[in-house]
């Protein structure tokens, strides 16, 4: 699998994006969010979830817990580079990938500080959201009337600390003008809160 790592000195912990089906790593709006972040100090994590062959099966794309198991085999090796070690992690989940991070979060043995989910299908996620642990903060666009419905009632479902952000105005890929820049502004302000409180330092 393709990565791309990035940890600035001193960062506050290191957030994994999980693209969502049709994307990768080189991902426009996932880019534009992850530099947000590197510039408030965070580190991320881009990386393809499958491979060129896998994603030729449709079927690979939208199996929810093969994105899962890769996500956990990321975020394993995440632990281990020097740049990040002890750093608390976070999970950035577009669409689709919004399930394979809430998925992934609810392991037991898988401490995650905080997850965004932009544009989200937490609803993918089914019965592991009650035993999601990590503070989650979901955002969607006003114009997505059907994704909003999704978000609210899979936040019904969430035990832990979870939030609902609708960005006015916006449609599912957040393309319109100061779209994207709230959802970078809402994810960085999350992840830095949640990244400096207890959970960060487990």
């Amino acid at each position: 699998m393709s990565g791309d790592l990035i940890v600035p000195d001193a960062a506050l912990g290191v957030v994994v994006f999980v693209h969502g089906s049709g994307s990768s790593r080189h991902s426009p709006r996932n880019r534009y969010v992850a530099g947000a972040l590197n510039e408030a100090g965070l580190g991320t994590l881009l990386f393809d979830l499958l491979t060129p062959e896998e994603e030729a099966d449709r079927a690979n794309v939208f199996d929810i817990g093969l994105l899962a198991e890769r996500l956990l085999e990321r975020t394993s090796w995440v632990r281990e580079q020097p740049e990040a070690a002890g750093l608390p992690i976070g999970y950035f989940g577009a669409s689709t990938g919004a399930a394979a991070a809430l998925w992934a979060a609810a392991e037991p043995d898988n401490e995650i500080a905080a997850i965004v989910s932009r544009g989200g299908r937490p609803d993918l996620a089914g019965p592991r959201l009650a035993a999601v642990r990590a503070p989650t903060l979901l955002i969607v666009g006003g114009r997505d009337p059907v994704v909003v419905e999704l978000n609210e009632e899979a936040q019904r479902h969430l035990r832990a600390d979870g939030r609902l952000t609708v960005v006015p105005g916006a449609t599912h890929l957040f393309e319109e003008p100061g779209a994207l820049e709230a959802v970078a502004g809402h994810a960085r302000d999350w992840f830095a809160t949640h990244f400096a409180g207890p959970r960060g330092h487990l």
